[in-house]
């Protein structure tokens, strides 16, 4: 983002935050280079007037199998960004704004997101990702009337040619049920297979990163082709997923294990903005390893909320923990597999049966479930996680997503705030998982042993997080 302008510079300088505004404006560049700065006078409510930074340029929104670009405004308040941009909608002389939930009749954006900023965990772009995701649902822009359009609510079909930079959408059909799969491998193509095979998908598309260590599977996949998959080697196939799986690792022959894991974050580097910006919308679904690193190496790299990058973590662990739970020992509650995917990770029972309408709730660890799950964990013992098995875990996760299923899965997601945990750390938590990504359910008074396994792997994985450049 060019911010080298005389003006420029000098608005910046009265910033309070002009530091962190700067790497936050970065930040929005990577993710989405369209939105560019510039200065203006901004008239507030009560006629005051301020000299403030401000970001224009347009985002993507898909409506009836179509993409299009809706064109908007960002007020940068000197506060930025501790306090939440002002967003307007920028319509055209032809187009006229739809007053509705989120936009009023004079354009200005109201959000969620907005309304309950919170920096560091907000981020403009999450708030324009949100925007994407809200107006898909009710587009606010739609054409004036003339003699050959008498719906005004119709909506634009110029809109399309605003064009987005470095391969963006265009005016083109696009499928509603999307899958990318970015790496192959065992993994890559067990994940392919699965997904064809559990979820309803118009499109997966099939990518074969050059630079992962887990290659190949792409040209038997081209040889056979198979409906609905398209085989890539470029990133930009991947665009309007509404779920992005990344399995690629690219592991190298260093002795060090940080070295081994360094080497998979600068793969990240190179594959995970780019998913990001164009598929603003998706749920982005890790399973490189180690996932609750690459997870979190994913969302920081990604710009995207934490509820729309998650980890497989020890999903695979929990459907098998509440198959055992309901079928050897008759319990008939689900279970799940909470904390790091490694020795640490922990057992816990529901509050409610399976069949059971009331919302899911974690039971509070007592000297009655514990024998139960200790069993249930003695006989899970030794089954690994094949690439097979994660495959399954993943189109399971997948499935959840594109049918807002609303069901709960043990998925590696920001833990931070979760049963007192005070740092930024991604571990396997049980969350309600549907279209609109994560949501955690409420954390819960762990037993002694338990909880000390958690923090340990919260110390564990924060020294690893801070060795790592991301």
């Amino acid at each position: 983002m060019d911010l080298t302008s005389e003006k420029i510079q000098r608005i910046l300088s009265k910033y309070k935050f002009r530091d962190v505004a700067v790497e936050e404006l970065e930040k929005i560049h990577r993710i989405y280079p369209g939105m560019k700065p510039s200065t203006g006078t901004y008239t507030f409510s009560d006629s005051t007037q301020k000299d403030l930074l401000k970001l224009t340029g347009t985002i993507p929104v898909q409506y009836e199998g179509r993409s299009y670009n809706f064109p908007i405004q960002l007020w940068l308040l000197d506060s930025f960004p501790f306090t939440p941009p002002i967003c307007h909608l920028k319509p055209t002389s032809n187009m006229v704004i739809r007053e509705g939930k989120h936009v009023d009749a004079r354009g200005r954006i109201h959000l969620p997101g907005l309304h309950n900023w919170d920096y560091p965990k907000s981020s403009v772009v999450g708030l324009l990702n949100e925007m994407v995701t809200k107006f898909q649902e009710d587009p606010p822009l739609s054409s004036k009337t003339t003699p050959d359009n008498k719906d005004p609510h119709e909506l634009l079909a110029f809109v399309s040619n605003f064009r987005i930079s470095d391969g963006g959408i265009g005016h083109h059909d696009q499928p509603i049920n999307k899958v990318s799969v970015i790496g192959g491998g065992d993994l890559g193509m067990a994940s392919v297979m699965s997904i064809l095979s559990k979820c309803k998908v118009d499109k997966l598309v099939f990518i074969d990163v050059a630079e992962s260590s887990t290659k190949g599977g792409s040209t038997d996949l081209e040889i056979f082709s198979l409906p609905k998959v398209e085989v890539s080697r470029d990133i930009s196939a991947s665009a309007g997923s509404r779920v992005v799986v990344v399995t690629a690792n690219a592991w190298s022959s260093e002795q060090s294990y940080v070295t081994v894991v360094q080497t998979n974050v600068d793969l990240y580097r190179g594959i995970i903005p780019n998913l990001a910006r164009l598929s603003p919308s998706a749920v982005m679904l890790i399973a490189s390893q180690p996932v609750d690193i690459m997870t979190h190496v994913a969302w920081r790299q990604s710009g995207l909320p934490p509820t729309h990058v998650i980890g497989a973590g020890c999903n695979l662990d929990s459907e098998r923990l509440s198959h055992v739970m309901d079928i050897n020992l008759n319990t008939h509650k689900p279970a799940w597999v909470i904390g790091e995917l490694s020795d640490n990770k922990i057992p816990v029972m529901s509050n409610s049966g399976l069949n059971s309408n009331a919302s899911p709730e974690i039971a509070q660890g007592s000297s009655s479930t514990k024998p139960l799950l200790d069993r249930a964990f003695e006989i899970m013992k030794n089954r690994g996680q094949r690439s097979w098995s994660v495959g399954l875990s993943i189109a399971d996760i997948t499935n959840s997503v594109l049918t807002d299923k609303k069901v709960v899965h043990s998925v590696s997601t920001l833990a931070q705030g979760w049963g007192g945990i005070a740092v930024e750390v991604f571990l396997s938590l049980p969350c309600i998982m549907g279209v609109n990504g994560s949501t955690r359910l409420a954390g819960v008074s762990l037993g002694q042993q338990e909880d000390s396994k958690l923090r340990n792997s919260v110390t564990s994985l924060s020294s690893l997080m801070a060795q790592l450049r991301i």
